[in-house]
């Protein structure tokens, strides 16, 4: 499936990071709802919380990607299903739900933003 969308800005967030998984759609999707344990096709922006710093998007690599939900990190796994294909969500995942505490991971101990386009569930 393709989509006509642009990669998404992501304003700096101001006040405190969210303790927990916040979800909102920025567009509500109409196709088919991604459920636990499917595999997603995705574009997507993700940016640290407290710098603003874009870390990784796959509009930068010029095309979308494709996952198993049960792979990746907590916050996804919590934050696509009910989501449906057309949409657009953003995620504010805590350090619990992302890459654990400061040490591990270069984005462990951050709070992280995302902005996910559901291109395909499967």
């Amino acid at each position: 499936m393709t989509t006509d969308r642009t990669k998404p800005q992501i304003d700096a967030p101001e006040g405190d990071a969210p303790e927990t998984l916040a979800v909102r759609d920025l567009i509500e999707g109409d196709g088919a709802e991604a459920k636990a344990g499917d595999t997603v096709t995705v574009h997507y922006v993700g940016v640290d919380f407290a710098s603003g710093e874009e870390f990784d998007s796959s509009w930068n690599r010029g095309e979308s990607i494709q996952f198993p939900l049960r792979g990746l990190i907590q916050g996804w796994q919590e934050g696509i299903p009910g989501m449906k294909v057309g949409g657009r969500r953003e995620l504010v995942v805590p350090p619990e739900l992302a890459y654990g505490p400061p040490g591990g991971h270069f984005l462990g101990g951050k709070t992280l933003i995302f902005v996910i386009d559901l291109l395909e569930v499967g």
